[in-house]
């Protein structure tokens, strides 16, 4: 594809003839990068195939960091600091982090059973913060209680309930009233409301 001979190719990689000639006749091979630059001669690239034929993609440059700008290991699936516990015996004496990953291989296999498997480390999110999350819960939880009062209303769950009361004196009781003990009532009042 490249349209090299096999000298013209052991040039362009900066190899021996006979290590062309050799890989090519499958006696021995060449080093991934030698061969990944023969392929680019030839206007191809290598890849990693998963089992359903898809292009493995390499570890994303924008994965989330530690708070030293490290990355975290490749192997290692991170996850939120409070999804289970973070930091161990040291969890209330270090602040929290903004993500955090198991590195006992039970753990992670547990985690793995229950969540999948992730297909790389985490990007970063807006409101990724532990204060930010937990505020969010905090707004989740307010708006699923809003909706399911909602929803008990429209079904007729509060139909029992007694109505509010509603007061119903005429301006001449607030004239007499002069706020300084019980509530003084007008004679013709038909609410006496807070009287007895």
């Amino acid at each position: 594809m490249a349209d090299l001979s096999q000298r013209e190719l052991a040039r362009a990689l900066d190899v021996s003839k006979s290590s062309v000639g050799d890989a090519e006749s499958g006696t021995s091979g060449l080093d991934a990068r030698l061969l990944a630059r023969a392929a680019a001669l030839a206007g191809l690239r290598i890849a990693l195939l998963d089992a359903g034929g898809g292009e493995v993609a390499p570890m994303s440059a924008e994965a989330v960091r530690d708070r030293s700008g490290r990355r975290y290991p490749a192997h290692l699936d991170t996850r939120y600091s409070e999804d289970d516990w973070w930091h161990g015996t040291h969890r209330y004496a270090r602040e929290q982090p903004w993500y955090t990953f198991d590195r006992d291989r039970r753990t992670r296999d547990r985690y793995t059973r229950r969540h999948g498997v992730p297909a790389d480390h985490q990007l970063p999110q807006p409101g990724d913060s532990p204060q930010e999350r937990a505020a969010a819960r905090v707004a989740a939880r307010r708006t699923q209680r809003a909706e399911e009062r909602r929803r008990r209303f429209l079904a007729g769950e509060f139909r029992g309930l007694p109505e509010p009361f509603e007061c119903c004196c005429p301006p001449r009781c607030d004239e007499l009233d002069d706020r300084n003990g019980r509530p003084v009532h007008a004679q013709d009042c038909p609410c006496s409301c807070d009287v007895g």
